[in-house]
């Protein structure tokens, strides 16, 4: 996509966490993942969620069977706060259960825990 992405525009600093996570290896397994995502079939209910624990924005971007998720939070957002209260919602844990047969975890695991945090080690300012 050499065009880039809008971004969403905030009246103020926000934070920025990124965060990857390997799909199983199979391309018909991918199509389901992408599928899952899209806004046809994504639950409303998950993204209602998401915002429920201060998450602004989330995007996931995908190469080949690898994903890279941004989220963006206020600047006061408790990452381990907001899992933990993300964790307890209604059809959460349904929903990773759902996506989990799709994805390289183990099978009960939480957001948090499939996730991997990113550190970075560059920026351009």
């Amino acid at each position: 996509m050499t065009e880039g992405y809008k971004q969403q525009e905030y009246h103020g600093p926000v934070k920025r966490y990124c965060q990857t996570m390997d799909l199983k290896d199979n391309p018909e397994l991918i199509e389901r993942y992408c599928k899952a995502h899209s806004e046809q079939e994504f639950w409303p209910v998950i993204g209602e969620g998401i915002r429920a624990c201060g998450i602004l924005e989330m995007e996931i971007y995908i190469l080949g069977n690898r994903l890279f998720m941004i989220v963006e939070t206020p600047i006061d957002f408790n990452w381990d706060e907001a899992m933990a209260k993300l964790s307890t919602l209604p059809r959460q844990q349904e929903w990773e259960d759902f996506v989990a047969v799709l994805q390289g975890c183990q099978a009960g695991q939480t957001s948090d825990e499939k996730w991997k945090m990113m550190d970075r080690m560059f920026h351009l300012y």
